[in-house]
C-alpha cells in the first residue's frame, strides 16, 4: 500500500469510527489511540529487533 492510499484508509477509518459518537466519546477515543500510538513508538524504539 502506498503512502497516499494509507493516509486515505486512515481517514476513512476515522470517519467510520466517529459516526454517531458524542464529543466526549471522540475525545476519549482520540486520547486512547494517541496513547496507543505513542506506546507502540516507544516499544519500537526500545526493541529495534
Amino acid at each position: 500500500m502506498n503512502s497516499c492510499a494509507f493516509v486515505n484508509f486512515i481517514s476513512l477509518l476515522a470517519c467510520e469510527i466517529a459516526k454517531d459518537k458524542s464529543q466526549d466519546e471522540l475525545a476519549i477515543l482520540s486520547a486512547f489511540f494517541t496513547q496507543l500510538g505513542d506506546t507502540l513508538a516507544t516499544l519500537a524504539t526500545l526493541n529495534p529487533d
